[in-house]
C-alpha cells in the first residue's frame, strides 16, 4: 500500500482519489479552496459527452478565428500578452491546425471517452452517488451552415457505424421540440444516442462525502501549494503553506496551478486558460427547456438541463488567468441564447459564472509518468474535463498501482 497525495479537490483530483483508493492505496487530497469543486468543474456545461468529441486544433480554425475575432458577439476573444507561456502555447495551437492530427487527437479522445463512459459507471455504482442530476436524453449538434453540416455527415457516413445519425432541421426539430420556439433554419444537427448530462458540481460534493468514508483516505487538506521537496530524482514531499506533506507518490491534478508547480522542478507543461462562461437558468413550469442536450456548434454554445435549471455554457477566451465576468461576453450570451431557445428558463434571473479550462494544444491531456520519480500527471482536459475524469482516473491509478494502461497512452502523456 502505498500513500499518495493529489494536488487538486476538482472532479479531475477527486475521481483520481478514488480511483487509487479503489487499488488499496492511504490517499490524501490537497485543495486550496474551502469547499471542492470551486474552479473549472463549479458551473462548466454538465455535458457528458463520450462520443463527440471535437478538438479545437483542427484545419482550416485559423481562417475561422479571424472571423470569430472580428464578431462582437463571437465564440473567441483574444488578448494579446507578454508572456511566454501565451505564445508558445498559440505557436503549438498554431502547428496542431491540420486534418491529419485532428484526426489522431480525435481518434484517442473517442477512446478516453469510451473507457470513461464505463469508469464512470463503475464509480457511480460503488460509490453510490445519490441525486446528481444525471440522464442520458442524447446529444444533438445543430448546424447554421450548409458547408458545415455536409462536411461532418460526410465524415459520419465515411467512418464505422455508430449511435450517431445526421438529421434534417425537421429531424432535428423532432428529437428536440424546443426548437421550434425559434426561427432558424438549421442546416442540420449530428445525434449521438445515450450522451449524458449530470450537475459536475454535485458529483464533486457527493464524491468528496464518499471518500471521507473510505477507510484508508487520509483527509482533504485545506492549504495552499508552495512546490515540491525532491531527493535527486525523486519527489518526496509536497511544500504547503500548512507544512510539508510526505507520501509515496504525487499526483499533480490542479487544473492551471498545474504549470506553476510543475514548473518549480523546471518541467514546462504546454498548458494555457481557455476562459469560458456559464449561466444557470431557473426552469418554471411555463418553460419549454431543451430535454436533450444541445451543442450549437458555430456558436459554440451548449445547453443541458440539470434538474430544474437549464445550463448554458459558451465560449473560448485567451485572455490569460483573468477571471472578471466581462459585461459585453455575458451579454453577448444572453443573446445568443434567447435567439436560439427563447422559452426555455427565466434568464432574467440566471446566475453568471466563468472559469478557466487548462488545455494542451492539441486538446489530449496529459496521464501518467513524469520524468521524475513518485510524481504523476492528470492535466489538460480542457472543455472536456468533466467526461475525461473517470476514464483519466482510472488509467492514473493503473500505472501507479503498477499496471499497464487500459489505453495506449500515445498522444496522451507529457512529451517534455
Amino acid at each position: 500500500m502505498k500513500h499518495i497525495v493529489v494536488i487538486g479537490g476538482g472532479i479531475v483530483g477527486l475521481t483520481t482519489a478514488w480511483a487509487l483508493l479503489e487499488r488499496g492505496h492511504k490517499v490524501t487530497v490537497v485543495e486550496r479552496e474551502a469547499e471542492v469543486g470551486m474552479g473549472a468543474s463549479h458551473a462548466n456545461g454538465g455535458q457528458l459527452s463520450y462520443r463527440y468529441v471535437s478538438p479545437l486544433a483542427d484545419a482550416g480554425v485559423p481562417i475561422k478565428a479571424l472571423r470569430w475575432l472580428l464578431d462582437p458577439d463571437g465564440p473567441l476573444r483574444f488578448k494579446p500578452e507578454a508572456s511566454w507561456s501565451q505564445w508558445s502555447w498559440m505557436l503549438s495551437f498554431l502547428r496542431a491546425c491540420s486534418g491529419p492530427v485532428n484526426r489522431r487527437t480525435t481518434a484517442r479522445l473517442l477512446a478516453l471517452g469510451a473507457h470513461s463512459q464505463t469508469a464512470f459507471a463503475r464509480l457511480h455504482r460503488e460509490a453510490r452517488l445519490g441525486e446528481i442530476a444525471l440522464r442520458a436524453p442524447g446529444k444533438l449538434v445543430v448546424y447554421r451552415k450548409p458547408a458545415e453540416f455536409e462536411r461532418v455527415a460526410r465524415r459520419l457516413k465515411a467512418g464505422p457505424k455508430g449511435p450517431e445519425r445526421a438529421l434534417s432541421h425537421d429531424e432535428c426539430v423532432a428529437v428536440e421540440p424546443s426548437l421550434k420556439d425559434n426561427d432558424v433554419l438549421f442546416a442540420g444537427g449530428i445525434f449521438t444516442e445515450g450522451e449524458a448530462v449530470a450537475d459536475c458540481y454535485e458529483v464533486c460534493r457527493q464524491l468528496a462525502a464518499r471518500l471521507r468514508e473510505h477507510a484508508s483516505f487520509q483527509g482533504i487538506h485545506r492549504a495552499s501549494v508552495q512546490g515540491l521537496r525532491r531527493a535527486g530524482r525523486r519527489v518526496v514531499a509536497l511544500k504547503t503553506s500548512e507544512g510539508e506533506l510526505d507520501a509515496d507518490g504525487f499526483v499533480i491534478a490542479a487544473g492551471l496551478q498545474s504549470r506553476d508547480l510543475a514548473r518549480d522542478l523546471g518541467l514546462s507543461l504546454p498548458l494555457y486558460p481557455l476562459k469560458g462562461y456559464s449561466l444557470t437558468a431557473p426552469i418554471e413550469a411555463q418553460h419549454r427547456p431543451p430535454e436533450v442536450s444541445v451543442t450549437d456548434f458555430e456558436r459554440k454554445i451548449l445547453y443541458a438541463r440539470i434538474g430544474s435549471q437549464l445550463r448554458v455554457a459558451a465560449m473560448v477566451d485567451l485572455v490569460g488567468e483573468d477571471l472578471r465576468l466581462d459585461p459585453k461576453r455575458v451579454d453577448s450570451l444572453k443573446r445568443a441564447v434567447r435567439d436560439t431557445f427563447p422559452q426555455a428558463a427565466d434568464y432574467d434571473h440566471a446566475s453568471i459564472w466563468t472559469g478557466l479550462r487548462p488545455a494542451t494544444p492539441t486538446g489530449a491531456p496529459m496521464l501518467g509518468a513524469t520524468p521524475f520519480e513518485g510524481l504523476w500527471l492528470n492535466v489538460g482536459h480542457g472543455a472536456l474535463g468533466f467526461t475525461f475524469s473517470f476514464g483519466a482516473a482510472d488509467i492514473v491509478a493503473e500505472l501507479i498501482s503498477g499496471h499497464a494502461s487500459p489505453l495506449p497512452l500515445d498522444g496522451l502523456q507529457f512529451a517534455g
